[in-house]
Formats: C-alpha cells, sequence, structure tokens
C-alpha cells in the first residue's frame, strides 16, 4: 500500500526556496559524480569540497593531507583534512552562497563504505546524503568495476554558517 507522506528529500525541498534547493541538489549531484568517478579512476578518492559562489559558479574547493609520520603507514588522516577543509570554507564563506563537504565513510550497520555528501547554504538549509558503495566482485572483472546501493537522506548540522 502507497503512502501519501512525502519522502524526506520532498519535505526538505518544499521546506526550503527554491533557489537554495537548486544550489544545494546542483552540489549533491556534483559531489557524488565526482567521488564516484574517482572511486572509478583510482579506488578511492580524498575528502573535498565544493562551492557554489556568489556568482553562481561551482568552484572544486580541496586540500593536501598532512604527510604521515616518519615510519608510519601510508594511511592519511581524512578527519583532518575535513576539519581543515571545514576551516577553510568558514574562512571564506562570505565568496560563495553554498558549500558541501564530500567524504569515504563507512556504514557500520550495514558494513559498507559510502559517499557522503552534506550540503549547506548561508540561509541555514542543509541536506546530506549518503551512496553506499563495494568492489563488484563479478567474475571475469579485468578492472575494478564498483556496485553503488541507493542513495539515501542523512542529517547534518550547520559547520560553515554555524554562529
Amino acid at each position: 500500500m502507497a503512502s501519501s507522506d512525502p519522502t524526506p528529500a520532498q519535505s526538505w525541498r518544499a521546506s526550503v526556496p527554491e533557489a537554495t534547493a537548486t544550489d544545494l541538489e546542483n552540489l549533491l549531484g556534483t559531489g557524488m559524480a565526482a567521488a564516484q568517478e574517482q572511486l572509478e579512476r583510482s579506488g578511492g578518492f580524498l575528502p573535498f569540497a565544493l562551492v557554489v559562489e556568489n556568482d553562481g559558479d561551482v568552484r572544486l574547493v580541496a586540500v593536501s593531507p598532512a604527510d604521515p609520520e616518519a615510519g608510519g603507514d601510508s594511511e592519511f588522516d581524512a578527519d583532518g583534512m575535513i576539519r581543515d577543509i571545514t576551516e577553510l570554507l568558514r574562512q571564506h564563506r562570505d565568496e560563495f552562497r553554498a558549500a558541501a563537504i564530500v567524504c569515504d565513510i563507512t556504514l557500520v550497520e550495514e558494513d559498507s563504505d559510502a559517499i557522503h555528501v552534506a550540503t549547506e547554504h548561508r540561509d541555514g538549509a542543509v541536506f546530506a546524503a549518503v551512496l553506499p558503495y563495494s568492489p563488484d566482485k563479478s567474475p571475469n572483472k579485468e578492472s575494478s568495476e564498483w556496485e553503488f546501493g541507493d542513495l539515501a537522506a542523512d542529517s547534518n548540522e550547520p559547520v560553515i554558517w554555524a554562529d
């Protein structure tokens, strides 16, 4: 039996101005596509951000990972990169009207990795989504390919225009 309740994405969209929804949806789609492309090309991706500048242009924002400790493994500090990106966005927030932080997360309950995109608009609107993914384990695959699950809404709090 079908429910007449709107989905979270539909109810979210109805609660914000059209221009805000368009900015955030644009960032969400662009962020997901860029992360998927990096996964397919490189087998992974580093955290990055996208912003909608005041003139409407979309721009990529990235930071370099810190050098791993000498003698340590080659793991980069993704949480540190996200903190650096967030601080950079906060410092320059007058230059853009919306932003998205894109990162790789682990969905513990689903035992899956996922692309996470958290969008935020200067008018206070926030929206986030996750896209689970896993390696395609089909036989006879010559290259690494990925299977993507269903895009799902997620919660997030403002971090760029939080004060």
